[in-house]
């Protein structure tokens, strides 16, 4: 399936651009407690329509509510949509329960947010991967509202001249769920990556399912259709793919299936969280994993919350901060050659420093 992105990576962007983005602030030593010595702070999530079982983006975000909810002796309550046409309402249920701070889980959450916010200024939000907009795609500072954002890209471009080194076929490819600015990021960088590697030698290596410079590729058009993210990951292989970036959540499970189905020797590029540790047999099909490390911002942002220390200043994740990284090659370590994972540290250490600028529409800008 092919989608334009350019429209709403640039607005995306141009409403990054307008935040003015740090860290969260420092938060004081005591909690807010009853009169039982535990804390009156109730903690809240509501998830995207893969719910919090799906291993991977959900929960990884109620995971760090959930630890930030225990340090503080707090409860959590949670809710779940089926389809898109719930959020509004999940977001209003753990409004009614009394919660006072709700993580509202991806992009496609967003207008449910900003909604609920607006009727609501009493509690307050964090929305990850995405910022409040208004219905022009314009930017919405609200007091209640925090943007949890990931610069993915650097990661992605740690990914991307990884996979170029790794190829035997000279041919990677990625697709994406949908053509959220938040996945988008990922494809941006993979192929920076990729052509960085190829300028620093000599190469050609292809990257199939992403044209950075239209914003046009390959989307299953959900993050739950096994079946067409099997088939976009089989026409990668039939045009010689042996390494494939799925950035569309659980599908990966759809895209190892296809590699295993044709027999051929190929790997996938996790996202989100290091996809190894969730199928460790699998491992010689996983060449490492773009991270984005959901846990410590939502626990980050959660425990602040709870501590009174609530702003809306945006999170971001970044290489220096720890917010993303690159996994472990793990089983592929040993067919790698030394020199291309000493150049992958040297280009980590180089992005920090500045000395290698990311640039993807869709990057939170500091």
């Amino acid at each position: 399936m092919q989608r334009r992105t350019t429209l709403i990576g640039a607005l995306a962007s141009t409403a990054l651009v307008a935040l003015v983005a740090t860290g969260c602030a420092a938060a004081p030593d005591d909690a807010p407690t009853d009169s039982t010595g535990g804390s009156d702070f109730l903690a809240c999530a509501a998830s995207d329509v893969t719910g919090f079982h799906d291993g991977d983006f959900n929960e990884l975000s109620l995971d760090g509510v959930t630890e930030a909810a225990d340090e503080v002796g707090a409860q959590v309550k949670t809710a779940e949509s089926s389809g898109e046409d719930q959020y509004v309402s999940s977001i209003g249920s753990l409004v009614d329960e009394g919660c006072q701070f709700i993580v509202t889980v991806g992009f496609a959450l967003a207008s449910a947010t900003r909604d609920s916010a607006k009727a609501n200024p009493d509690v307050n939000y964090a929305l990850i991967d995405s910022v409040v907009t208004n219905d022009d795609f314009s930017t919405l500072v609200m007091d209640n509202v925090k943007p949890v954002l990931f610069d993915t890209a650097q990661a992605a471009v740690l990914a991307g001249y990884l996979s170029a080194g790794a190829t035997t076929t000279g041919t990677v490819a990625t697709y994406g769920g949908m053509p959220f600015p938040s996945v988008t990021i990922f494809m941006d960088g993979f192929a920076d990556g990729i052509d960085y590697y190829n300028e620093k030698h000599g190469t050609s290596v292809k990257l199939l399912g992403w044209d950075k410079g239209s914003q046009n590729g390959s989307f299953v058009g959900s993050f739950d259709d096994q079946l067409a993210a099997k088939t976009i990951t089989e026409g990668f292989l039939d045009q010689g793919a042996d390494i494939v970036m799925p950035v569309a959540g659980t599908l990966y499970g759809a895209s190892l299936e296809a590699i295993k189905g044709r027999g051929v020797p190929a790997a996938i590029v996790g996202v989100n969280s290091d996809v190894f540790e969730r199928s460790p047999a699998d491992g010689a099909y996983f060449l490492t994993s773009v991270m984005k490390n959901l846990t410590t911002a939502t626990h980050e942002v959660t425990l602040a919350a709870a501590k009174g220390q609530f702003d809306n200043t945006p999170y971001i994740g970044t290489l220096e901060n720890g917010g993303v990284g690159i996994a472990p090659t793990h089983d592929w370590e040993a067919k790698l050659p030394k020199e291309l994972l000493a150049e992958v540290d040297q280009l980590q250490a180089d992005i920090i420093s500045g000395a290698f600028t990311v640039d993807s529409p869709s990057s939170p800008k500091l």
